[in-house]
């Protein structure tokens, strides 16, 4: 199951070396160049703003994206690479790598947690707590899945869930060696307390 692959709409660039790049930065624009997947490298440039707002959301150089250009088909990308201007710390030129269906990357999958309501230890008014509601796997670029899927079903207060624990669509694996922690069910606040003044009442009438 693919998940939902964002478009990135650019313009072809005419001409290339740095008085073209400079000419499309006066225009407005961040000059950029796509390359790989065994055909030529194809230029191209993104309006100023339609780069740094993708860059403000994030993960820009983790997201797959549909790359859409007039006159050429459209083809998935990951960015390889945004340089900056070392004193504003704008975009200055992009790297775009183009990628078959078969290619491995790494990209954020986010985390659904279902079966709340079977969660004894919720039940309980235990409070769940998401380490991590994203995931960073290894991917086929034509086969990303749209989520994770953690299932809390029988989980109790102090059980803690791994990644180990949960289910991986077919050849996606985590980036990460360890076996770390997605989630946790810890005790309600007020009985943690609670279970702390029994124990300092307990070792008062030791004493």
């Amino acid at each position: 199951m693919a998940g939902e692959i964002p478009d990135l709409e650019a313009l072809e660039r005419t001409g290339t070396g740095k008085g073209a790049a400079r000419q499309s930065r006066r225009d407005g624009m961040v000059p950029g160049i796509v390359f790989g997947g065994d055909v030529d490298p194809l230029p191209i440039q993104i309006p100023f703003n339609v780069l740094l707002k993708r860059l403000h959301a994030g993960r820009f150089k983790s997201t797959l994206f549909n790359l859409k250009v007039d006159g050429h088909d459209d083809v998935r990308v990951i960015c390889r690479d945004v340089q900056r201007d070392v004193v504003k710390d704008l975009p200055t030129h992009f790297d775009l790598m183009r990628l078959r269906r078969t290619s491995r990357i790494n990209l954020f999958i986010h985390a659904e947690f279902i079966n709340e309501d079977k969660a004894p230890g919720l039940k309980k008014g235990g409070v769940l707590t998401i380490v991590r509601q994203e995931v960073e796997l290894e991917v086929l670029a034509g086969d990303i899945p749209d989520q994770i899927v953690v299932d809390l079903e029988g989980k109790d207060i102090g059980d803690v869930i791994h990644i180990s624990d949960v289910p991986l669509p077919k050849g996606a694996k985590p980036t990460i060696d360890r076996d770390f922690v997605i989630a946790n069910i810890s005790a309600p606040r007020g009985l943690r307390a609670g279970d702390a003044e029994d124990e300092g009442e307990e070792e008062a009438s030791e004493e």
